[in-house]
């Protein structure tokens, strides 16, 4: 699955999921990778990320893609759909299949969690718990519901850009994780690195809440011969229960009728205070301050 485009070149993206619109939060992730790519002189990319498709709301997609376009963010390709793209996916679960990286799993999330209960641990408050293989050497008679990624033990060490150095034992932490879901739908650790390859994809910049995904997402890469780009996490927005804020805990539509409010708001999350009569001169002004501290010039996305 080679990369569409080489390899020395700046290519970032920002890559929404159509459950709802933009929010406070959102608009974040998107300024930094838009700010992060006009800093370094590279291409800024939108994939809407509508695997998922019993979460999307109808019209989210045109929606963002407004909000977007209303805060000067426009992106110098048409924006591709996940949905599109099923074929990438399974040629991608097909590879992996074929040299035994991947297997079918016939476990329920009742399953799971029976198995879990047998071992006295419980769920912890935040994610799913770690799969506890049952399915690693066969069904055992089970029919098979998903796909499964085969994750050796041992230490991903990775380095983020603005946290720093980062290290995730994957089969500790998350298991042999779903590629492919029992309702048919991709993973969106699959999707998410098949069109990164693709795209060629140099830097990431997203939200820290994304970060744990990393490890995962690097070590598909490597087993599928992609490059690994570079990252980035960016601070979040909390709510006001502390948590981070989201569509899921009622976060209110980004409202872009007055955009350079709404720019200055994701600027002072990302530690900019920036002037501008304009939002041309203000993305401008926020792009060389932005360029001040993370624009260092691309050599090589291989360094």
């Amino acid at each position: 699955m080679p990369p569409l485009h080489t390899v020395t070149e700046y290519i970032g993206r920002f890559a929404p999921s159509p459950t709802g619109p933009l929010h406070a939060g959102s608009l974040v992730a998107a300024l930094a990778s838009w700010l992060d790519a006009r800093a370094h002189g590279g291409r800024w990319l939108v994939r809407i990320e509508d695997v998922d498709v019993p979460r999307c709301v109808p019209g989210a997609d045109r929606i963002i893609l407004q909000q977007l376009a209303d805060c000067g963010l426009l992106p110098d390709e048409p924006p591709l759909y996940q949905s599109q793209r099923s074929a990438l996916y399974q040629r991608a679960l097909d590879d992996l299949v074929a040299r035994d990286l991947a297997y079918p799993c016939g476990c329920s999330r009742k399953d799971i969690e029976a198995e879990w209960l047998t071992l006295g641990r419980s769920k912890p408050r935040h994610g799913e718990r770690v799969y506890p293989g049952t399915c690693r050497h066969g069904l055992q008679g089970k029919a098979p519901r998903a796909w499964r990624l085969r994750v050796q033990d041992g230490t991903l060490l990775w380095n983020d850009r603005r946290l720093g150095a980062q290290a995730q034992d994957v089969a500790a932490a998350v298991g042999d994780f779903v590629l492919k879901r029992a309702d048919g739908c991709f993973a969106y650790q699959l999707a998410v690195v098949a069109d990164d390859g693709v795209q060629g994809i140099s830097h990431i910049v997203r939200g820290a809440d994304l970060a744990d995904n990393t490890a995962r997402q690097i070590l598909l890469q490597r087993l599928l011969g992609l490059p690994t780009p570079k990252y980035l996490h960016t601070p979040l927005v909390l709510g006001p229960n502390g948590e981070k804020l989201s569509k899921q805990n009622g976060a209110l539509a980004l409202d872009t009728q007055a955009p350079l409010a709404a720019l200055n708001a994701a600027a002072a999350v990302l530690g900019l205070q920036v002037s501008g009569t304009t939002t041309a001169d203000w993305l401008a002004a926020a792009t060389a301050q932005w360029a001040a501290t993370w624009g260092s010039p691309v050599k090589s996305v291989r360094d």
